[in-house]
């Protein structure tokens, strides 16, 4: 199979939505593929910045058609994000109301993406199964139902979702690669992808290899291997993956799975990022994953083909964000059985957040504002002299003997609190309590050499983590 030699290029456009779909392959040539040859399809360029764009058209076309959906009605959906914002981009465009539903485990990017663009978010909780009244797609039948000229979309068993990769996504990858395609790697969220790129691939007569990428929590990856869902757990991967099969997934269709981890997504599509220069978002990672370890398990040259499925500048917050990582327990980190492996903020590593005793309080504001942190450790020359609260700062605000310019003009040497509550990183997690009891921070030093910060965030985490 040849490369194109360069892009086609097209006149411009009434409407984004004449943009969707038509997205580019792009071959990975800097990692490790075995014998094959693995192809990207980049579905982030899609205007709304993912796949999810292509169902988004087709679903509500479908239901103006079949009288669902009328002017001034509401579009409601329940939503790992990416629908939601194919949903709005499309919906608004076409002057509907769009309502969305989200598990509080999404991306902060995605959410604020969402209600600039004028949706209406209502998060739900992420740690309920399917049938609790608070899962996300329950509560969104529940809204669509009490909204008059409320329409729900439901992705998930919406016939117009698979169709859509039935007629765009599945052809443009049969034309782009010549029909010279060996193995399809997609995910399932709702399960429209798969379902309709493998039914169009084997509609063809395609001997392609349909295989499922799963994150290990997901219990899909059982039922294509064993027949019976595998363990249920929990991941950080956002958008695909499920405790339940979808209506809209055709699982007879998919010829293998691989599960794959958190930790192995991540490390995937940061390295994507590294070699390749695409920056994916953390399904893209797990696709990805499981589309090498097929690549290298084979014995001769072959074609395999997956997504880019989102843009990862929706994940900056998450997957691209080491102390993120570190907190999820998903970075590399050497540990020393001592109360430094709950610091994830090093400042021997330049992690931490700190003024000087010379820095004014309107620089150490800045910073507590720009870190999204309460307290900051006052180092000068690389020693801890002091420390800044937000309650040190409060009280020099709550003072009229100085103008309000003025009192952030004072310098924090004269305001952060020398009165140190210190630990010792050898000491054992029960010399933290009497600290967090007087709603202090721990100080943790090893010798004099200042080491980190822990909080009661830190702690829980850190239980959490190490059940």
């Amino acid at each position: 199979m040849s490369l194109a030699s360069s892009p086609v290029l097209t006149g411009p456009s009434g409407s984004l939505l004449d943009l969707i779909g038509n997205t580019p392959m792009v071959e990975v040539t800097r990692l490790d593929t075995g014998p094959c040859r693995l192809f990207l399809k980049l579905e982030a360029q899609n205007p709304g910045g993912s796949i999810k764009d292509r169902i988004a058209l087709s679903m509500i076309a479908a239901a103006e058609r079949e009288g669902w959906l009328k002017p001034g009605g509401t579009i409601v959906e329940a939503t790992a994000g990416n629908t939601g914002l194919a949903l709005t981009l499309v919906g608004q465009a076409k002057g509907y109301r769009v309502l969305l539903v989200i598990p509080d485990k999404m991306s902060r990017e995605k959410i604020q993406h969402l209600r600039a663009m004028g949706a209406d978010v209502r998060l739900t909780r992420s740690d309920v199964p399917h049938g609790h009244a608070d899962y996300y797609t329950d509560m969104a039948e529940r809204l669509a139902q009490q909204i008059p000229g409320g329409f729900y979309v439901n992705q998930f068993a919406n016939a117009a979702n698979t169709e859509a990769h039935v007629r765009t996504t599945g052809p443009e990858i049969w034309d782009q690669m010549d029909g010279q395609v060996d193995a399809f790697v997609a995910g399932i969220g709702s399960g429209g992808t798969i379902t309709g790129v493998g039914r169009f691939l084997k509609d063809k007569g395609s001997k392609a290899q349909i295989i499922l990428a799963d994150p290990v929590g997901s219990t899909l990856a059982g039922i294509v291997n064993e027949g019976v869902p595998g363990p249920e757990g929990s991941y950080t991967v956002e958008g695909i993956g499920q405790n339940f099969v979808p209506d809209t997934a055709d699982m007879s269709l998919i010829d293998r799975a691989y599960s794959i981890p958190d930790a192995e997504a991540v490390a995937t599509v940061r390295e994507l990022l590294l070699k390749e220069g695409i920056l994916a978002g953390s399904s893209s990672g797990t696709l990805i994953a499981a589309a090498l370890r097929w690549c290298r398990e084979q014995t001769e040259p072959k074609h395999c083909v997956t997504f880019v499925c989102d843009t990862g500048a929706k994940y900056l917050s998450k997957v691209y964000n080491d102390a993120w990582l570190a907190d999820q327990g998903l970075a590399e980190r050497e540990l020393h059985g001592d109360l430094s492996d709950l610091i994830t903020r090093r400042p021997d590593r330049g992690e931490v957040v700190s003024v000087g005793p010379d820095d004014t309080l309107d620089t150490a504001f800045k910073r507590m504002r720009g870190a999204d942190v309460s307290q900051l450790p006052v180092l000068q020359d690389g020693r801890l002299v002091g420390i800044l609260d937000e309650s040190d700062i409060v009280h020099v605000m709550n003072t009229d003997e100085i103008t309000r310019a003025a009192r952030f003009r004072k310098l924090v040497g004269e305001v952060m609190t020398r009165d140190l509550d210190t630990v010792q990183v050898s000491e054992p997690l029960d010399a933290l309590i009497p600290l967090f009891d007087r709603d202090r921070v721990a100080i943790v030093l090893d010798g004099e050499r200042f080491v980190g910060l822990i909080t009661r965030t830190d702690l829980i985490n850190h239980l959490s983590l190490n059940r």
